[in-house]
């Protein structure tokens, strides 16, 4: 059965009802989600959680904000965080339907599309920061500034908002047309006799429909992929080429260091943006229900890959860090202080804990940043 995926054709609620043929059942796409949404991003909610959660605690209590990587680090661990948190409600939204009415739908989707814009420019704030501390070195004490870091973080949060007003705009709480006979994650019709709603799309006329369908992808993959691969892509190369000049084994083992991050950036987004580039392409051309079906399945899964991104950056851009690595070693030996001293306060002395917590801090404190290295 051939159906139009032009999104100028009424009604404008969803990308699969179509008056002529009614909608397609997507049976494929349902299955994989119905594995991949409450299992595998169970696992990505927890593991975000866990890994943004302690980044941001290290710099609440240890780190601090000292340098611009700094501050970058902690609003991308901000940025996922709250990505991760309204992670599970849009996977309940697209499983069944959305109870919770029209301004929790577009805080939810419009949150989500705020840190998926503001986490990956952040990304690339990174990568030039290290490129001015270590290709521009001479210049990076003047550039390098805590207050201009906090400057840039504000722009980009306020930018990203901006380019996701659409998305508060357009999506709506609202009960399908057709929800007398939903196709929703299920592979047989079923008849509802309840109201059911949704939290998606929808549009007063097919000249919007068509706008927005089209600039809302494409923005989403200049702003929020392709811009901040090439920034990272020149900036990365630079460092690499400037850290091969040099005959230090720390400096050679940045290098492995940049390398991992790249790849795994594009490792992570490079599928998912390919396919959404493809979905936007073929808004306008007729397609089997089939063929349909294929592409909303590979996007799902394509889609989950790069949501494992958000618990890869703790790894990346904070763990790896030797100084960042002691701080967080030193969350735990406090903790097992603290407990030791509530459990056997006897024969743990505050003198004692005393002496050990001031041997941590200055094994800690003892590395100081060197501009040339690309560890944190």
């Amino acid at each position: 059965m051939n159906i139009s995926n032009d999104p100028t054709s009424p009604p404008y609620e969803y990308d699969y009802n179509y008056p002529d043929y009614g909608p397609c059942p997507f049976s494929n796409n349902n299955s994989v989600n119905f594995v991949v949404g409450p299992y595998i991003h169970s696992i990505i909610c927890i593991l975000g959680l866990v890994g943004n959660s302690l980044v941001i605690l290290t710099y609440a209590l240890y780190k601090r904000t000292k340098s611009m990587t700094d501050v970058y680090l902690l609003n991308v661990a901000i940025a996922d965080l709250l990505f991760v948190l309204a992670l599970p409600f849009i996977v309940y939204n697209e499983l069944y339907f959305w109870p919770m009415g029209q301004v929790a739908c577009k805080l939810l989707r419009g949150s989500y599309s705020v840190n998926l814009y503001s986490g990956m420019l952040m990304l690339a704030c990174i990568s030039t920061d290290r490129y001015i501390a270590i290709v521009q070195a001479r210049r990076s004490f003047r550039l390098r500034s805590v207050s201009n870091s906090r400057i840039i973080c504000f722009l980009i949060w306020i930018f990203s908002l901006l380019v996701s007003v659409p998305t508060f705009h357009f999506y709506h709480w609202y009960e399908p047309s057709h929800h007398e006979s939903t196709w929703i994650n299920s592979t047989e019709e079923e008849e509802t006799t309840d109201p059911q709603y949704v939290c998606e799309w929808k549009f007063d006329d097919s000249n919007t429909a068509s706008i927005v369908k089209v600039a809302v992808p494409s923005t989403q993959l200049a702003i929020g992929f392709f811009l901040p691969l090439l920034i990272m892509i020149f900036c990365y190369t630079s460092v690499i080429i400037t850290l091969q000049k040099a005959k230090n084994f720390q400096r050679h083992k940045a290098v492995r260091v940049v390398m991992v991050v790249v790849l795994v950036f594009i490792a992570c987004h490079l599928p998912y943006n390919l396919a959404l580039l493809y979905e936007t392409v073929s808004l306008f051309k007729e397609s089997e229900c089939d063929e349909v079906d294929s592409l909303k399945m590979t996007m799902s899964v394509l889609q989950t890959v790069a949501y494992l991104h958000c618990c890869l950056n703790p790894l990346l851009y904070a763990f790896i860090g030797v100084k960042f690595r002691n701080h967080f070693r030193r969350i735990f030996r406090d903790l097992w202080c603290l407990g030791k001293r509530y459990i056997a306060p006897r024969r743990f002395s505050r003198v004692t804990s005393d002496t050990f917590m001031s041997t941590i801090r200055r094994s800690v404190d003892g590395s100081s940043e060197n501009g040339t290295s690309f560890t944190m």
